[in-house]
């Protein structure tokens, strides 16, 4: 039961753009008790119906630059490929922590854009 709520939360997340799959491996390791070379392979597999789902939709209204998406999927393969092959030279007690300072480096460069931009915002009303 709990994997089916995991998925639509996910989901959801996904679908909206903001990374379903973090979500996803939060869950799943902090209270599916799935390690963690494990849980990234579900997310991977998690990942490709929820991309194609994504990919049209976005097609469909048009939000696609095919340039600029065609440049990320060429890079996103290499780095795959290279992150792939680093992550089974590493045991898993550590790749959790890597994950875990990658998380918050996101959350504090996510925070610090937020007010970032509330300020530029702010400033701007006051003109």
């Amino acid at each position: 039961m709990k994997e089916i709520i995991f998925g639509v939360i996910s989901g959801i997340v996904a679908a909206t753009g903001m990374g379903g799959g973090t979500i996803l491996i939060l869950l799943l390791n902090l209270f599916g008790n799935v390690e963690q070379h494990m849980v990234q392979g579900i997310n991977l597999v998690f990942f490709i119906p929820t991309s194609i789902v994504a990919i049209y939709m976005n097609i469909k209204h048009k939000t696609v630059d095919y340039k600029i998406a065609w440049m990320i999927v060429i890079f996103g393969i290499i780095g795959a490929v290279c992150g792939s092959l680093l992550s089974f030279k590493i045991n898993n007690q550590n790749l959790k922590k890597y994950f875990g300072i990658f998380l918050l480096i996101i959350a504090f460069f996510q925070i610090y854009s937020f007010f970032r931009q509330y300020r530029l915002e702010k400033k701007e009303n006051n003109k």
